[in-house]
């Protein structure tokens, strides 16, 4: 039960990520180079995590017999998660840098 639960929330997360990547899809230049540094923190905060579903996804999907694929897709998931950890750290010590600069 708890491993359907896991799947639909990638699931539902997919979805979510390739909306917020919509919504931060904008023809206007940002105002200055601290809005824009924060767009591209979040873009690749989706895009990291949008892998790491397409990743998970594949995962469960390709058979057990290719073990060097499903091995390749598991390193990619660990790693494409671990990024979009560092990028969603990334931007309150960004927020928090740049209150720094302004003191």
């Amino acid at each position: 039960m708890n491993f359907l639960c896991h799947e639909f929330v990638v699931a539902v997360s997919f979805g979510a990520c390739i909306l917020g990547l919509v919504l931060l899809w904008d023809g206007k230049q940002p105002k200055d180079d601290i809005e824009e540094t924060e767009k591209i923190l979040f873009r690749m905060s989706f895009s990291y995590w949008l892998v790491y579903c397409v990743a998970f996804a594949l995962e469960k999907v390709i058979l057990p017999d290719w073990e060097s694929v499903v091995m390749s897709l598991k390193i990619t998931t660990a790693l494409s998660y671990f990024l979009t950890f560092s990028c969603i750290l990334s931007l309150p010590l960004h927020k928090f840098a740049v209150h720094r600069v302004e003191e």
